[in-house]
C-alpha cells in the first residue's frame, strides 16, 4: 500500500474521532475524549510529518511514533466500548480503522528499516 493511502486513511480516521469526542462530550465524558482526541489525531499527524523528516532515521522515528499513538487509540477505544460510552458497532469500526492503520504502519517501518540498512 501506498504511503498517501495510509496518510488518506489516517486523515479519515483523525475525522471520525474528533466526531467522536464532540459525542462524548455532549455525554459530558471528559476524560477519556481528551485522550483519544489527543492519539487518535496525533497518527495522522506524525505519518504528515514523516514525509517531510530529516533524515531516515527520523523518518522512522515518526512513523514509529504513529504506531505507539495508534495502540494506544485503541486502548481508548476498548475502554470506552466497555464502560458502554460507544456502542459495539462504532466500536467495531473504529477498531477495525485503527488496526488497519497499525497494520500499514508496522509494514512501511519494517521496509524503511530493511532500506536504512541496505544504505
Amino acid at each position: 500500500m501506498s504511503d498517501s493511502k495510509l496518510r488518506i486513511m489516517s486523515m479519515d480516521f483523525s475525522v471520525q474521532i474528533i466526531n467522536l469526542v464532540k459525542d462524548l462530550k455532549a455525554k459530558h465524558e471528559s476524560v477519556i475524549s481528551k485522550q483519544i482526541g489527543r492519539s487518535g489525531t496525533s497518527i495522522g499527524a506524525n505519518i504528515y510529518e514523516a514525509n517531510y523528516a530529516q533524515g531516515k532515521k527520523d523518518f522512522i522515528s515518526k512513523l514509529e511514533i504513529a504506531l505507539k499513538e495508534a495502540s494506544e487509540t485503541g486502548y481508548w477505544l476498548e475502554l470506552l466500548y466497555r464502560s458502554e460510552y460507544i456502542d459495539e458497532n462504532t466500536y467495531n469500526l473504529l477498531n477495525d480503522q485503527c488496526a488497519a492503520i497499525r497494520v500499514m504502519l508496522i509494514a512501511s517501518c519494517r521496509t524503511a528499516k530493511q532500506n536504512s540498512q541496505r544504505d
